[in-house]
């Protein structure tokens, strides 16, 4: 039998158990895997559909240390049932919350070696119930708690890691015994808790933390969990330390611990694994595409399946980002989708051959890029990729939801448009220029531009690109200032406005100077609304119907970046409702057609905010630009 290379859908339940044997002997005791996480769980979980009562489903596994003796725990150190997906924790949480206000407890799942820390001597987990004293190793060891991080000199109960900074740093020249460095944390907390004497490991500069399990939590009643879930798991994605999931604890303790616990784990607490979620594949290549600020590097990747959904690319966010994980062509990659997030590289492996992904030339001009910052940028104002996508977010921002890349590019291509303000003047003889547009097509997107003419301060100044401001900063800072008097501040006075700071403001100071013909352009060609002292200045309000391919959540949240406040009920303040189909016959669309409230398809409104998963069509067919209106 293929020890690595099985399927397990065609193993038997012996089969499964020796497997995991095999595997439990080649990570516990050698600390040397030689598969992955998910491949192992894929084993457990097999086994578990086949025999639930499996013992080796109950089994609580513990590295291979170089101890002194034996420490019996004064409370047990057991493991934790798992769950794979949100589902699964709430059909948990539904066993025991006494009511839908149950608190619960999330805090992050680490990827090392189970301790505890008595105040005299740091042990193992071991089997649960008895651990191996690794005292000696305190020397190497410091401890990461509730407002405190320093040396292990108070109790504690947590994990052994190596925090990910430490890793690229230190143990990038930390020279393991036998020779040759550390591939990843885990294998070298392990290799480390294995080494008799540590004299060597102090010599280099070797440092292991142990994460306080109570240092870093969130607090919620069981009826927000769904809601906030994501929110919460991308925070904790973004914490510095290896991790393979999130833990979910009943914040009762005397309640929880009434429930008792089996052999293997406590019934008030699951670990929802990562694994469900991620997995392996190879970085064949990367493209690069353009924003309006910057450049953003997509992994091409070997296929690979991720919840039924099969993926072939990869956001790589930054060049930072590039860098901080060291990942190359040729690497072998950790894919993440969760829920609704865009599929992205969590970490990678080096590959045998290795091809740097960086590039110093702009794709589509030829010019030199530049760094600034965690991104890659074209400054060449001219750039014709560049220009395009700034127009893009440009009209995004000031509300003509019905105009998208394709016909954008299409504007710049054959009518010559430059600005926002050449879309303000352009005619019907003109749209009718471009393919795809028909009488009643064209005449639909000028009543929309000619509509945008009403603009809200904040939207115009969104509209100019600045960095880091979009529709709520720019929102902020115009309930202080009007924008006549926003281009009179210096920039030290506009870092005096709260939220706005310092790299912020000098962006502003300075695009509002450089992008000053076209404001002025602009402003005489809208009708702008004043937001400051105008309590009414609330965000335009958007509501999503139907079916659609991903979460609400996900609409949800491409709304709030441009400037939408989402709501779930359709009311007369409606500006907005986005149908999966606009002539169907729902509630929300009869009261939207009712109240004149404008209706657009999903398709539509989605424009170039698609994932890359589902790339722009390159055409759009008149019929669509007419839906709803």
């Amino acid at each position: 039998m293929d020890k690595i290379n099985f399927d397990v859908a065609t193993l038997n339940e012996q089969q499964l158990a020796e497997l995991i044997e095999y595997h439990n002997r080649r990570y516990w005791e050698e600390a040397s895997p030689e598969i992955s996480d998910d491949r192992y769980d894929e084993l457990l979980r097999a086994l578990k559909a086949l025999n639930p009562e499996h013992p080796l489903l109950e089994m609580v596994g513990a590295p291979v240390v170089a101890g002194s003796g034996k420490v019996i725990h004064t409370r047990p150190m057991l493991s934790l049932d798992k769950a794979y997906s949100l589902e699964e924790v709430v059909e948990w949480a539904l066993k025991y919350i006494r009511n839908e206000d149950e608190e619960l407890l999330i805090q992050p799942k680490y990827d090392g070696i189970s301790a505890n820390f008595d105040g005299r001597v740091l042990s193992t987990r071991g089997d649960g119930v008895t651990g191996e004293d690794i005292s000696a190793k305190l020397p190497l060891v410091e401890l990461e708690t509730i407002d405190y991080r320093g040396a292990l000199n108070r109790p504690a109960r947590g994990e052994i890691v190596i925090r990910n900074d430490d890793f690229r740093t230190l143990y990038s020249h930390i020279v393991k015994k036998g020779g040759g460095t550390y591939k990843n944390s885990r294998n070298a907390v392990a290799g480390i808790m294995g080494l008799k004497d540590i004299g060597d490991m102090l010599r280099q500069g070797a440092r292991l933390t142990l994460v306080d399990y109570n240092k870093i939590s969130y607090k919620l009643p069981f009826r927000e969990l769904k809601a906030r879930w994501h929110e919460i798991a991308a925070e904790i994605e973004e914490l510095p330390y290896p991790m393979d999931g999130i833990v979910i604890k009943l914040a009762d303790a005397g309640y929880s611990a009434s429930l008792g616990a089996t052999a293997h784990h406590p019934r008030g607490q699951i670990a929802f694994k990562f694994s469900g979620i991620r997995r392996e594949s190879k970085l064949l290549e990367v493209k690069w595409s353009f924003g309006k600020n910057c450049l953003t590097p997509v992994a091409e990747i070997e296929p690979v399946e991720i919840g039924g959904i099969t993926i072939r690319h990869a956001t790589l966010h930054n060049v930072q980002n590039i860098e901080d994980k060291d990942i190359h062509i040729g690497d072998t990659v950790v894919v993440e989708r969760a829920g609704d997030v865009i599929p992205y590289i969590v970490e990678a492996i080096p590959g045998e051959e290795r091809k740097s992904v960086m590039i110093e030339r702009c794709p589509s001009c030829d010019s030199m890029l530049e760094r600034r910052g965690p991104e890659l940028c074209c400054v060449n104002p001219d750039c014709f990729e560049t220009r395009l996508q700034r127009l893009c977010a440009a009209v995004r921002n000031i509300g003509i939801e019905r105009l998208g890349e394709p016909n954008i590019r299409r504007m710049m291509t054959k009518l010559n448009v430059r600005s926002l303000n050449d879309i303000f003047e352009l005619k019907k003889i003109d749209i009718l220029q471009l393919d795809g547009f028909k009488d009643k097509s064209a005449s639909n997107l000028l009543r929309e531009i000619a509509a945008a003419r009403d603009v809200n301060d904040y939207q115009l100044v969104a509209a100019l690109n600045i960095p880091n401001v979009g529709v709520n900063v720019a929102k902020m800072i115009l309930t202080e200032y009007t924008l006549e008097e926003l281009r009179q501040l210096t920039a030290e006075d506009l870092a005096k406005i709260n939220g706005v700071g310092p790299e912020r403001a000098a962006a502003v100071y300075r695009e509002l100077r450089d992008q000053a013909g076209l404001l002025d352009e602009l402003l005489a060609a809208v009708r702008l609304k004043v937001t400051k002292g105008n309590v009414n200045g609330e965000l335009p309000k958007i509501c999503f119907t139907g079916k659609m391919p991903e979460k609400r959540s996900y609409y949800q949240d491409l709304a709030r970046k441009r400037g939408f406040e989402p709501v779930d009920d359709v009311t007369s303040e409606l500006a907005l409702l986005v149908a999966d189909d606009p002539a169907g016959g729902s509630s929300k669309l009869a009261k939207a057609r009712k109240n004149n409230i404008r209706i657009v398809a999903l398709d539509e409104w989605l424009g170039e905010e698609k994932s890359v998963e589902e790339p722009a069509k390159t055409t759009e067919q008149p019929e669509q630009l007419e839906l709803g209106f």
